[in-house]
């Protein structure tokens, strides 16, 4: 998904190292252009129906025996995990969101995040990769026409290909009103020009847009949402970003110069791309929640089988209170984190709007991925410090959910904003 609103020229052609599909992104500007922004019912407590408990044990095992042994080799190399996501998409393990009636299995958001968690207990950057999928789609799950949905989520049953979620640019990301990447309509097209930056499966992509030529014209109605295929001429592909953590997921710039989009690839109607996009992070919010909980869960795990091996002072470390105490700590905090996604994806699933409760369960889920992982590496001791050990490489890759598909900060602002409205109505 994209958001534009500027002149940011580049020249070159599409990188074509991943041949990617097609690109969602959203235009947005802060001068003269109009802008353009691109279920089952709750288990029981205790229990998941029992197709549920199938996908789960089904992504569990691939997450185990095809994640878990790759995983340090994609963090050091940082080479694109495609074998691993290839496998995946075969066993109907991404996107799974997809309605029936364009190919897919048509999963409820809980459903989805009961196996987004267990891969994401595998390795977060082949999940990120992968869930980076549902970004790009939803948008077109959401207000896509029945032909746009036949032609861009019908190719991606076919074949495992990737899409990307274009929006965050150099000098904007929570700050949307900053956009500068802009789109002006030309006879039946709309001439895209301007920059976005980390772009997770920027090198295969799927794009969105805003653009609007009265200044004055509100956020909420600035934006526009087009799909665009990524091989259109004048897009160009940056390098492969090197982050700290989750290395695998294929993160680049963006940039579009002259990019024509035919006006049949708007998504509802001018000036709707705020409103989907945001209707949008309802759905996908949960499942990043659920990574998160994924990456605690595994950290958890390794440090526990860790304090119930090594020894200190004649007694394994988990029979010292201190070590028993944070463990106790780590375990809590997961189960919240679990319960806490699992109501957002529950009520988005109801039909109800559920930003409150999905941004409360990414706040939440990333601060617990990051505290919980922490924790992980201080009961490994020293050896947690070393990339030997699995705990460093969780610790790298917890913070992100801290900070993509919406900062923890910014996720308090809109539960700040929610919780009040409720007593000021």
């Amino acid at each position: 998904m994209l958001f534009t609103s500027s002149n940011s020229a580049a020249n070159g052609a599409v990188s074509r190292l991943f041949s990617p599909l097609f690109i969602l992104f959203f235009l947005a500007n802060v001068s003269q252009w109009k802008c353009m922004l691109t279920v089952t019912k709750m288990a029981h407590l205790h229990e998941l129906s029992e197709q549920q408990k199938e996908f789960q044990l089904l992504a569990r095992k691939f997450a185990r025996e095809e994640i878990v042994p790759a995983a340090a080799m994609y963090d050091r190399t940082g080479e694109y995990p495609f074998p691993v996501i290839k496998k995946a998409w075969e066993l109907g393990l991404v996107n799974g969101h997809i309605p029936e009636e364009y190919g897919g299995m048509g999963l409820s958001i809980f459903d989805t995040c009961l196996i987004t968690e267990e891969l994401a207990f595998g390795c977060t950057g082949i999940q990120t990769a992968i869930e980076a999928n549902s970004l790009g789609q939803m948008p077109v799950i959401i207000a896509g026409t029945d032909e746009q949905k036949k032609k861009y989520l019908g190719r991606m049953v076919e074949e495992p290909l990737m899409c990307a979620y274009c929006v965050t640019e150099p000098g904007a990301g929570s700050d949307v009103a900053g956009l500068k990447t802009k789109a002006v309509k030309m006879g039946d097209e709309y001439v895209v020009n301007g920059q976005k930056m980390w772009i997770t499966n920027g090198g295969k992509v799927f794009p969105f847009g805003p653009h609007n030529p009265d200044p004055k014209c509100p956020a909420g109605k600035a934006f526009t949402g087009f799909i665009v295929e990524a091989d259109t001429p004048g897009i160009q592909i940056g390098r492969k970003e090197m982050n700290m953590g989750q290395r695998c997921s294929d993160t680049r710039g963006i940039v579009f110069e002259d990019v024509r989009i035919p006006k049949e690839n708007v998504l509802l109607t001018e000036g709707a791309g705020f409103k989907i996009a945001m209707g949008a992070f309802d759905k996908t919010r949960p499942p990043v929640a659920a990574g998160a909980t994924g990456l605690a869960q595994r950290a958890l795990e390794e440090a526990t089988n860790y304090a119930l091996e090594r020894k200190t002072f004649g007694k394994l470390i988990a029979e010292h209170q201190a070590v028993s105490f944070m463990l106790a700590e780590m375990a809590m905090k997961v189960e919240l984190a679990r319960m806490a996604y699992q109501r957002s994806a529950w009520e988005v699933d109801q039909g109800r709007r559920n930003t409150y409760y999905a941004s409360i369960a990414k706040a939440y889920a990333g601060d617990i991925a990051n505290q919980v992982a922490s924790d992980a590496v201080q009961v490994f001791g020293g050896n947690g410090f070393n990339s030997e050990y699995p705990v460093e490489k969780l610790m790298r890759d917890a913070k992100i959910y801290q900070i993509y598909e919406g900062t923890a900060q910014i996720q308090r602002l809109i539960v700040a904003r929610e919780h009040l409205g409720r007593y000021k109505k």
